[in-house]
């Protein structure tokens, strides 16, 4: 059986990957990556925490919050997408701050 710790690096090397893509990148695209990055991580950290949690047992409402939380983000990405397809096709840019110029 793996470690605990090995879990608990990989997310934290997950969260970090992803606020590194929201803090960085420009693209739109980039931000919703990054942003799925850091969903991946808490996924993790709760499959990992409700199989590690009690020895010997597994907690299956840790397992029903991951797939929740999978159902929502797909939402999420699929209007993220849509917005960005929009923005991309009004605008022909995806960079984010020249967006924000466009604003007034």
């Amino acid at each position: 059986m793996i470690p605990v710790a090995y879990y608990l690096t990989t997310s934290f090397v997950l969260f970090v990957v992803g606020m590194y893509c929201l803090a960085v990148k420009r693209n739109m695209i980039k931000l919703i990556i990054g942003i799925e990055i850091l969903t991946s991580a808490a996924n993790l950290n709760f499959i990992t925490l409700s199989a590690y949690g009690k020895p010997g047992q597994v907690d299956p409402l840790g397992h029903t919050f991951v797939i929740m939380s999978i159902v929502i983000g797909a939402c999420v990405v699929a209007v993220a997408l849509t917005i960005t397809v929009n923005a991309y096709r009004h605008y022909k840019t995806l960079d984010v701050r020249e967006l924000k110029r466009l604003r007034w």
